[in-house]
């Protein structure tokens, strides 16, 4: 007696159809319209102080890690030297972060915010997060884990 071979599941509509051209070009697009309008939501406070996004990650990045170095900072935010520099002369200029030898190695010099570069960055934290509150409410937990998986998958080194 011979048993019936199982036969493979056949592939959902969606699953054939998310890896044609046309749906990946749509995603790149939803992608690029998607960080304009979550950045859109931080541009007041930001605009106060004449900042875009690039100055709010390293407002946001010194943040959680003061005080860091500078060359943590760089390797943290994946920039180049020159990037980060034009960035916090900027936001230095500004008055919102601070800087002061590293007491362990003077060579370096450890970055933190002022109470100016506090303020900025949790107003513009807020409204950052206000904005993805109303969006993961409206999509629900489910689309909320997977596009925490996406982005996550999006985030890592590999091609």
């Amino acid at each position: 007696m011979s048993l019936p071979r199982p036969t493979p599941p056949t592939p959902t509509v969606e699953h054939r159809l998310y890896l044609r051209e046309e749906e990946l070009d749509q995603a790149v697009d939803l992608l690029f319209a998607a960080a304009r309008r979550f950045w859109r939501a931080a541009e007041g406070p930001l605009a106060a102080h004449n900042l875009g996004p690039a100055h709010y990650r390293a407002l946001a990045a010194v943040r959680r890690r003061a005080p860091v170095t500078v060359g943590a900072l760089r390797a943290h935010l994946d920039v180049t030297k020159q990037s980060l520099a034009r960035v916090l002369n900027e936001i230095e200029a500004a008055g919102l972060i601070g800087r002061a030898a590293d007491p362990r190695d003077r060579r370096a010099r450890l970055i933190g915010l002022t109470a100016a570069g506090a303020e900025a960055e949790r107003a513009a934290t807020a409204a950052l997060r206000e904005r993805l509150a109303h969006v993961f409410r409206a999509v629900g937990a489910e689309a909320v884990s997977g596009a925490r998986a996406v982005l996550a998958a999006l985030a890592e080194d590999a091609p």
